[in-house]
């Protein structure tokens, strides 16, 4: 792995536990991104992708925009505090953390990630400049719920509105691990007022045959990837009250300016809901 060797010590027993040999999803964001925490197997399997789908890394910056537009609206217009991120990834430019507190500097942030290479990267750079322990980050999985509201009881004060951040994260479950009763399960445990923001790949807006060659490529992964149509991501906002515009193409959420001519060929919603 590239990059800076103060992140972690390696050894093989280590190398062996984060299976680098395997292509992980995570990996393969922070690729698409331009990131240096990937090996070659990741690149492999990323490139892969966007020959399938050129449009791979333009999603991958929308859905990074998504997110800090979307932290950035909790925090300025919807006066939350509190954060929960789900399967965060690993850390770069534009981190929930990162957003909330130019907006809310007392904001708290709890990242939950299943990866033990997200964890070492997320608790490097936290251990830098955060001295008032705003951010933490903690090892779960979002097919568990119960343990992640667990975990983020004993960090945040769930009789408060709470973010509820589940980006890019889902369309990684498959149907059979029922995404749409975890949400619910994870929603119901948060107060009045709290929000979900989620993004989702969706083959909507793609050929069958890109949609049919990336699966293929993260069925060799370490977590298949499940597209799914309007109507199904429209599912997990049950019982919330939309943010204008609704759920959208990912550029389209509230954007800061005119969105990039590539926009519509983006294969991802975002959204934004409130708990009434």
């Amino acid at each position: 792995m590239s990059g800076d060797p103060g992140w972690r010590e390696w050894d093989e027993r280590t190398a062996h536990e984060l299976r680098t040999d395997v292509p992980h999803p995570a990996r393969m964001y922070d690729y698409y991104l331009g990131g240096k925490d990937n090996f070659p197997a990741d690149r492999a399997a990323a490139e892969a992708v966007i020959r399938a789908y050129p449009p791979s890394r333009a999603t991958a910056r929308a859905n990074r925009d998504f997110l800090g537009r979307a932290v950035r609206f909790a925090a300025q217009d919807l006066g939350i505090r509190q954060f929960l991120d789900v399967g965060t990834g690993i850390p770069t430019q534009g981190n929930t953390n990162a957003v909330a507190h130019e907006v809310a500097s007392d904001a708290r942030v709890l990242y939950v990630d299943n990866d033990p290479i997200v964890l070492t990267h997320a608790r490097a750079l936290l251990a830098h400049g955060d001295e008032g322990q705003r951010t933490q980050v903690v090892l779960g999985d979002l097919r568990d719920p119960a343990s992640v509201l667990a975990e983020a009881g004993k960090i945040l004060d769930l009789g408060r509105p709470v973010a509820l951040m589940l980006v890019a994260i889902l369309h990684f479950l498959r149907d059979e691990e029922k995404p749409a009763g975890i949400v619910r399960e994870l929603v119901s445990a948060l107060p009045s007022g709290s929000a979900l923001v989620l993004s989702h790949a969706t083959a909507d807006f793609a050929s069958e045959q890109a949609v049919a060659e990336g699966r293929q490529v993260y069925d060799r992964a370490t977590a298949p990837f499940v597209p799914r149509d309007g109507a199904d991501v429209l599912e997990f906002f049950t019982g919330l009250e939309w943010v204008e515009p609704g759920l959208v193409q990912a550029p389209f959420w509230r954007p800061d300016g005119e969105p990039p001519l590539q926009a519509r060929e983006i294969s991802l919603y975002g959204g934004v809901g409130v708990k009434p």
